[in-house]
């Protein structure tokens, strides 16, 4: 959990007035996330999530507003920024760039069922097929460059079992990236941290899918990447990360009748559960062995993704559908 601006409630008073937002009622931090300060405001106008980001630069952002933007006016379950009168979606907080976004119902589920997977993968071929006329284009910042550029960073931090699985991995990552089946797979905006935090259900069964949220990781990726990266959250069986069929069928063939595999995809597959169990493993150790000051921090545990990642090397796992 991380908290790491503190704001005061002038200055969140002063934030809304200047977005015509309504008069500030109720300001709360949000202890969630990991990346960017966030607090739940209500105001005369509605409730609202503020951000204020971290690590993301003023010039990075557009993208990723501009994104929520596209799809929320789509009718995509998705936050929408709030524009000033200019137009302009990046705001500023202490000096810091800033964003106001609309808080959508729901709660988080921490024990997804085969209704919660199958809904999953409706609402992610929806976002795919909407984000695919979105025009700007920036890379996923947590691919393999980044990758590339931590991981000796972090070989202090690992014992000898742990180095060798990163040095075979990064290696079989690199070859993957750089063949023609991987540069032929279908490519859009997409969220790339879809995990069960970041998604939101309603109603009276808390069956119905009502947000996806904090798309700060998105980025110009393979819709496959986004999909593995689902199952690796949404379909574990168990700690040592064995895939739960069921749940895992459910979301992909959901997912597959609005938009069907390639014959590529299927066959890679296994290698794109693996590399987005290194991303993970990668940034949770970043979290942990090179954090940041906050106010309230809690870095998640990276060994669930190491042993996910083995498991994926050792038991390449393929859609059934």
């Amino acid at each position: 959990m991380a908290v790491f601006t503190e704001l005061a409630r002038h200055e969140v008073e002063a934030f809304v007035a200047h977005l015509n937002a309504g008069e500030l009622i109720e300001l709360a931090p949000i202890g969630a996330g990991i990346e960017n300060t966030n607090y739940f405001v209500t105001t005369g106008s509605g409730r609202w999530v503020l951000t204020v980001f971290e690590r993301l630069s003023r010039e990075q952002l557009p993208f990723y507003l501009r994104l929520m933007q596209h799809l929320a006016r789509r009718g995509a379950p998705v936050p929408e920024p709030r524009a000033d009168a200019a137009g302009e979606l990046v705001h500023s907080l202490r000096g810091k760039p800033a964003a106001l976004c609309t808080r959508l119902p729901g709660r988080h589920i921490d024990a997804p069922g085969v209704a919660h997977c199958a809904a999953l993968g409706r609402t992610l071929a929806a976002l795919h097929a909407a984000a695919a006329d979105f025009a700007l284009v920036q890379p996923n910042l947590r691919g393999l460059a980044w990758w590339q550029t931590v991981a000796p960073q972090l070989r202090a931090f690992l014992d000898d079992a742990a180095l060798q699985l990163l040095d075979d991995e990064m290696v079989f990552q690199q070859q993957l990236a750089a063949s023609a089946a991987y540069a032929g797979l279908p490519r859009a905006a997409v969220h790339a941290d879809l995990f069960r935090d970041n998604v939101l259900f309603d109603g009276d069964a808390g069956e119905h899918l009502s947000g996806c949220i904090d798309f700060y990781f998105a980025g110009v990726d393979t819709l496959l990447f986004d999909l593995a990266v689902c199952v690796n959250d949404w379909c574990i069986a168990d700690d040592a990360g064995r895939i739960d069929e069921a749940r895992a069928s459910a979301l992909l063939g959901a997912y597959g009748e609005q938009r069907a595999l390639t014959a590529a995809e299927h066959r890679l597959f296994p290698a794109l559960l693996r590399a987005a169990a290194l991303r993970f493993w990668l940034s949770r150790l970043a979290d942990r062995h090179l954090p940041r000051a906050a106010a309230l921090l809690q870095p998640k545990d990276p060994r669930h993704f190491e042993r996910l990642l083995r498991e994926r090397a050792a038991q390449p796992w393929h859609p059934r559908c």
